[in-house]
């Protein structure tokens, strides 16, 4: 959500913000409400005072014997009673109107990030590892990991496209890996381990801004209730309503979770293989932090996904993305792409955005200044995979593959796989 004082100050700066994103200017149509709505505010405590002077007044003109006086009084304060609940309707749909305006526009990209519309002008600033010289041809995972355990027909039978099965040593090489990762973010980055909820209200997919927008994208229960897309709507929200002290600041969340998408966007892309799931087990990384803590914690964020990355020993790049290719909340956002030898290419496995005071805002989630006993200001909220699970495991099994279909297990995973090594056609 956005601060409409500073809509106020400068709507010029505003709607180029928003051109930077690919949206049209809304600065005059947000103006207008705002100031219909405050009119109405106006008139209706103006109404309010009228009414109860006048309302005192006819107490002491009958009091004296002034009836006439009282009389007209008296039709004043009925016509004002009359007229007030109109006024009070009209200042609900116009601050209706502007909440729904407001909620619908993205985040306002920071001045450091590149312009651009899509994924093109995103600009890379970081390289790790050296991508391995294979003496065969790499395949892509689906077409050797279904020999070790990676099931599409039976998941396709039950659940539809978009779904796998995981069996005996492919199961616990994913299992090692969720594991592995929470022991890291937990252990060595300080991130709180946390078992959320995966259904979720209105309310809270709102505050991340999954809803309104984004509805078609996730899957609602028969009850109302939204499947989590990411454990980021949970983690998030366990701050939406609260004025959290500053010494508390910054609060570091991590969750292994499973989460749902539909893939509404994306028919027809990537229907082969693991890549993109309707359902996918993700570690999901949420920092709370005072705006003075903002940029050190989104740092401190990626280098916590990387380090996973780099104990693996998986080759990636780090991208900044272009205003245009960034999601709905987020005001600075950097990718972390590994490198797929099957596909000859590097793919997205980590997305961490800054979000600003843009979700707090829409959650209601403030802070207390250290010394400012009345004053607060709304946190800032940043997240990312710490990773996704399944395209870890894709790059696993891409960048580890032997020639005679075998995949070797990294180092890193060895303590959590019960004395299996290597993963073995059968």
């Amino acid at each position: 959500m956005h601060d409409i004082r500073l809509i106020r100050d400068d709507s010029v700066a505003f709607d180029a913000a928003l051109a930077r994103r690919g949206a049209a200017p809304h600065a005059a149509e947000i103006l207008a409400l705002d100031e219909r709505r405050r009119a109405l505010a106006t008139e209706l405590q103006t109404a309010q005072a009228q009414r109860n002077q006048s309302s005192q007044a006819i107490g002491k003109a009958k009091a004296t014997g002034d009836e006439a006086t009282a009389q007209a009084l008296m039709a004043e304060v009925a016509a004002l009673k009359e007229r007030m609940p109109a006024l009070q309707e009209e200042e609900t749909q116009v601050d209706a109107a502007l909440g729904k305006l407001l909620s619908a526009l993205p985040n306002l990209p920071a001045e450091d990030v590149p312009d651009g519309l899509d994924e093109a002008a995103n600009v890379e600033v970081d390289r790790w590892g050296t991508p391995r010289s294979f003496d065969f041809t790499p395949r892509e995972h689906a077409d050797f990991a279904p020999a070790l355990g990676l099931d599409f027909e039976s998941a396709a039978a039950i659940s539809g496209a978009r779904f796998a099965v995981l069996r005996g040593q492919m199961a616990r090489l994913n299992r090692a890996l969720g594991q592995f990762m929470l022991d890291r973010q937990t252990e060595a980055h300080g991130y709180t381990e946390v078992a959320p909820p995966l259904l979720v209200r209105d309310e809270a997919a709102f505050g991340t801004g999954q809803l309104p927008k984004f509805r078609e994208d996730l899957f609602q229960t028969t009850d109302g209730r939204w499947l989590i897309p990411t454990a980021e709507v949970s983690l998030t929200n366990l701050v939406r309503e609260q004025i959290l002290d500053e010494a508390a600041l910054p609060l570091r969340f991590t969750a292994l979770t499973p989460c749902f998408r539909s893939e509404a966007g994306a028919a027809g892309r990537d229907t082969r293989g693991m890549i993109r799931q309707h359902q996918f087990d993700k570690v999901e990384l949420v920092t709370i932090a005072t705006p003075e803590q903002s940029a050190a914690e989104h740092e401190h964020m990626i280098d916590s996904a990387e380090a996973i990355l780099e104990l693996l020993r998986l080759p990636y790049r780090r991208m900044l993305l272009s205003a245009g290719d960034m999601g709905f909340s987020a005001r600075k956002t950097f990718d972390l792409e590994v490198w797929l030898p099957g596909q000859n290419r590097y793919r997205e496995i980590s997305s961490i955005s800054n979000c600003g005071d843009f979700q707090a805002r829409r959650m209601n989630a403030r802070y207390r200044p250290a010394g400012d006993k009345k004053g607060t200001r709304f946190v800032h909220t940043l997240n990312g995979s710490g990773l996704a699970v399944g395209r870890t495991l894709v790059a696993i099994l891409e960048n580890y593959q032997e020639a005679d279909g075998s995949v070797r297990v990294p180092e890193a995973l060895l303590p959590y796989m019960g004395g299996i090594d290597r993963l073995l056609p059968g």
